[in-house]
């Protein structure tokens, strides 16, 4: 089996895979529980007795440490044919890190033919994080070899959800908790210039996304009300036209 692991920011604008592997990673997990004492005569069971009882509740943020190296130079080792010169792994990391916002970590796992096709499935991780801790040095004699360390911890996206007031079947008000869109962890830019082949639904396609998380084209009305074009202005958007994006 051999794996590759790859750490990318806004929706993999920027990213890059581990060029060489660590010789292992360490995921943490588990469970949130909390326990409370019951005071009181015991049940007919041993699962209804008083005493200590434990409350099960939704387990706790997974986090990913492991340890490795950023080449100065080529090795037989290496898990990627594109190398960069350590320092520019450490730049971008340290870039995130200041804008403390999450970004992706992909672990995945590939079998050998013959395992595959007995229905072996590596163990992939794909999920936001936030960088916990990050500590790198220079080694000694190492023709710039640069040594780190990483820590991660799993990042859940949140926001407010919209809830509407309805009237049911009795006459009574409900609140209705509308359905939340999947998280979209890119960073979408205030204004778009158009390149070759643009149009207004391709842009809305780039940075909108409709409620389960597939590109809306249809976001193009937004688009081109908020600047204020009418039908003939859109056919007339060329290469450098500069449009204006809803933040929504």
């Amino acid at each position: 089996m051999s794996y590759e692991i790859h750490l990318s920011y806004n929706n993999n604008a920027e990213g890059f895979q581990f060029p060489v592997n660590p010789e292992s990673i360490e995921v943490t997990g588990g469970g949130n529980g909390k326990t409370y004492d019951i005071i009181g005569a015991s049940g007919g069971t041993g699962e209804t007795r008083a005493g200590e009882i434990n409350v099960i509740k939704s387990p706790k943020l997974r986090e990913v440490s492991f340890s490795g190296l950023f080449p100065g130079q080529f090795y037989p080792f290496l898990a990627t044919e594109t190398l960069f010169e350590p320092m520019y792994y450490i730049r971008l990391i340290e870039k995130w890190m200041g804008t403390k916002r999450p970004v992706r970590f992909i672990y995945a796992a590939h079998y050998e033919q013959h395992l595959a096709a007995q229905l072996f499935r590596g163990k992939d991780i794909n999920m936001p994080v936030s960088i916990e801790k990050f500590v790198w040095n220079e080694s000694a004699g190492s023709s710039g070899d640069i040594e780190y360390s990483l820590s991660l911890k799993e990042y859940v996206f949140y926001s407010a959800r919209r809830v509407v007031l309805k009237t049911d079947s009795n006459g009574n008000q409900v609140a209705i908790q509308q359905y939340s869109r999947r998280p979209d962890d890119r960073i979408r830019p205030d204004t778009y210039t158009f390149k070759d082949g643009d149009n207004l639904s391709k842009v809305a396609m780039k940075f909108y996304t409709d409620a389960a998380g597939f590109p809306d084209s249809t976001r193009f009305k937004d688009i081109q009300l908020i600047n204020s074009l009418s039908d003939t202005d859109v056919k007339k958007l060329s290469v450098g036209s500069v449009i204006k994006l809803p933040a929504l």
